[in-house]
């Protein structure tokens, strides 16, 4: 794109300072580019006209050619109204103004050909259109607008300071007029042919002013595709310089502790996803890059064995790993986990969280830099700058959707020093990466989300796992679903019982639980059944021992807020009853099942709703009945919530998309994404002669960063 476009808009005809002003602020428009940049929203078809006698009795909106023949004054309960009558050759109708009455009636031309556009009203036996666009027929037909209505975004500041949607598709005209319409191409020749693309000037001049759908559709279409193409561009881009560019540590062997540990000690035998994602991550910490890799796997896969495998590679070439985990509860269960897993092995596994006391943070402290400790785990406390690394070699981050992108780089400069001719340099190798998390991402998230990220992914359970039954019961029903809870602690199990979280209210949640409490306690006396309670505002110590009490089996039901969402591991629990199941979404209830279902018995996961529902509940208790499949439940998800929430607040920024929607245009991210691919991966530097489009347009856009600075 010609250079012109990064102009200022105040240079704009008919813009001036004090709209520059109000387009800078409320719509974000700097530059000529901004506004090209800045698609309608929905557009009104003017490209038909109708008769008056074509005219139905709905709400769209009409244009019809006629005259008005008079004019009158109708008194009303409050002040006037000015009514016209106008006429075609096939009948008449009524315009009419309950405004601005004096100017109308001054400008208004008798017996002159008119086309008057809005919504028609029926009204005893006449049909007439309050407050109409009017546009003699001469200039209509001279105006770019004759066809499809652009209708842009705007705010209620913009209206209030009478920039209307009519200024700025005057405003639009005039910048193409500037610019004489025509834009530099930024998609090569071969792209444009294979896929038939409208070229760069024709899609932009159709976007903003198409003649009819079809033009519209083809422009969308050519719009979308760049638009994910340049993103996929970067983001593969982004991999393949973070391989060559950032040196990884290289962890040349697989040694002892790995290769003991996989002869002698796994407790169970790997499945063959597992296996195959362990060869993924061998193969990147073998490789002499740093390894950034996304490890998807549902509840209860196993991925902390794979976890621990991984950190036991990074020991056997001289290096510490460590593990961040969101909650005290999650890193205290991967500790514990660890512990296990490593009795026979001789490794040194540390805690690391909020509640660590002073003296063990020194221990810890010094052990880490001494490098004496192998393995730290912890929450954010690792984050904290007294931690440092003899030499890091491996982090794995579970559940990354909860750290921002600041926490994670912090991790990253803990790695240990680089060395150059003169001592240690002062920047430090970024250790390798594995990020974790049971959330499953759908693909079209993952590849816009994370495309710069290898994702691995463990798809299928550990043999003897049954698939949790799920049912959905109403309030009325609690009888039933007790005498089936009674059933169960008589076999020997233990309950779950999950009552949800109103951020608004702590002190109502609080009662929710205490009433639910106060029920069970009822229908389960002591000392028959024991009953533990969790909830946000006890003290740590207190949660961390009513935990203990059932996960050693004291107690047979655990009542509790969704503190229990992520990781608790109690595999004699067979029974997860989530009360007013309609308020959790639905990667809540989907984790919140995966609490049940970890040992070999049959699970059961209930959920207890009122009998108001609305649409989505309705859809989000179905999917959960019908499919134990995060990823399918996470493209429900997805379509219920849209992108931006699944993604949670630190990703937010992500998918701030111009025109394409990764919902409704997945087929053309797919594309987009195999073009990329396709283009980058027989000529990474984009020095072809025939990628030289690309190559211009994507350094244009990283310089001036107004369409694509949005990739965390």
């Amino acid at each position: 794109m010609s250079n012109n476009l990064q102009t200022p808009i105040d240079y704009l005809k008919g813009v001036g300072p004090n709209r520059a002003d109000l387009l800078r602020k409320e719509l974000s428009i700097h530059t000529y580019q901004d506004l090209i940049n800045l698609f309608p929203n929905r557009y009104l078809d003017r490209t038909q006209y109708y008769k008056i006698n074509q005219l139905q009795r709905n709400t769209a909106e009409v244009q019809i050619i006629g005259e008005i023949i008079s004019l009158k004054e109708v008194a009303q309960k409050r002040g006037k109204r000015l009514v016209a009558t106008f006429k075609d050759d096939t009948g008449t109708m009524e315009l009419v103004w309950f405004r601005g009455q004096k100017w109308i009636r001054e400008s208004i031309k008798l017996k002159k050909p008119y086309v008057v556009f809005g919504k028609v009203n029926w009204f005893n036996g006449v049909f007439s259109m309050p407050h109409p666009d009017m546009e003699l027929l001469e200039e209509h037909q001279k105006n770019l607008s004759s066809a499809m209505q652009p209708i842009y975004p705007s705010t209620e500041k913009l209206s209030n300071k009478g920039i209307s949607n009519r200024v700025v598709n005057k405003i639009m005209q005039q910048l193409f007029l500037e610019t004489k319409g025509r834009f530099v191409e930024s998609l090569p020749e071969s792209i444009l042919s294979e896929l038939k693309l409208t070229s760069k000037s024709e899609a932009v001049f159709n976007i903003h002013f198409p003649k009819n759908q079809e033009q519209l559709a083809r422009a969308q279409f050519r719009l979308k595709f760049e638009e994910l193409f340049y993103i996929q561009l970067q983001l593969i881009l982004k991999n393949l310089i973070h391989k060559s560019k950032i040196k990884g540590l290289p962890f040349t062997q697989v040694g002892t502790h790995f290769n003991t540990f996989y002869k002698n000690h796994l407790p169970f035998q790997l499945t063959s996803a597992q296996k195959r994602v362990l060869k993924e991550i061998r193969q990147d910490l073998g490789s002499n890059a740093q390894m950034n890799r996304l490890l998807q796997g549902d509840v209860g896969s196993g991925k902390t064995i794979v976890a621990f495998m991984s950190m036991l590679i990074a020991l056997d070439n001289g290096f510490q790993a460590c593990l961040m985990a969101p909650t005290e509860i999650l890193s205290v269960q991967h500790h514990n986990g660890f512990k296990e897993l490593s009795n026979n092995l001789n490794i040194s596994i540390k805690l690391l969280t909020g509640s660590s006391n002073t003296s063990e943070r020194k221990e810890i402290h010094k052990s880490l830099e001494n490098g004496e400790l192998d393995i730290l785990i912890g929450t954010h406390a690792l984050l904290e700058d007294k931690v440092k690394f003899q030499n890091l070699g491996l982090a794995i981050i579970d559940e990354q959707h909860r750290f921002g992108v600041e926490q994670r780089s912090k991790l990253w400069r803990k790695g240990p020093p680089k060395f150059s001719q003169n001592g240690p340099d002062s920047g430090a190798t970024p250790p390798h990466i594995l990020v974790m998390t049971a959330t499953p991402i759908p693909r079209t998230l993952a590849m816009s989300v994370y495309g710069d990220l290898d994702i691995s992914v463990i798809d299928e359970l550990p043999p003897g796992r049954q698939a949790i039954k799920t049912v959905h019961r109403y309030d009325t029903n609690r009888l039933k679903v007790f005498r089936f809870i009674r059933d169960e602690i008589d076999k020997g199990r233990q309950i779950y019982m999950v009552y949800p979280l109103i951020q608004e209210s702590e002190k109502m949640d609080y009662k929710d639980l205490m009433d639910g409490y106060e029920s069970v306690a009822r229908d389960f006396p002591p000392p028959k059944y024991q009953i533990s309670i969790v909830h946000g505002q006890m003290k740590p110590a207190d949660k961390d021992y009513e935990m203990q009490r059932f996960i050693k089996g004291e107690t047979n039901i655990m009542v509790a807020t969704t503190v229990i969402e992520v990781g608790v591991n109690v595999p004699n629990a067979s029974v997860m009853i989530i009360e007013s199941a309609e308020r959790f979404g639905l990667s809540q209830l989907h984790q919140l099942r995966g609490r049940v279902g970890r040992g070999a018995e049959q699970s059961y996961c209930i959920l207890m709703t009122s009998h108001k529902l609305s649409n989505d509940s309705k859809k989000r208790i179905e999917t959960m009945c019908r499919t134990n499949d995060g990823f399918e439940i996470a493209e429900v998800d997805l379509n219920l919530r849209g992108p931006g929430d699944i993604m949670g607040t630190q990703q937010s920024g992500v998918l701030n998309l111009k025109i394409a929607d990764l919902l409704k245009d997945k087929d053309i991210l797919q594309s987009a994404r195999y073009y990329a691919k396709k283009i980058l991966s027989s000529d990474p530097t984009l020095k072809a002669p025939e990628n030289k489009t690309i190559l211009h347009t994507y350094q244009q856009l990283s310089k001036y960063k107004n369409i694509w600075n949005y990739i965390s």
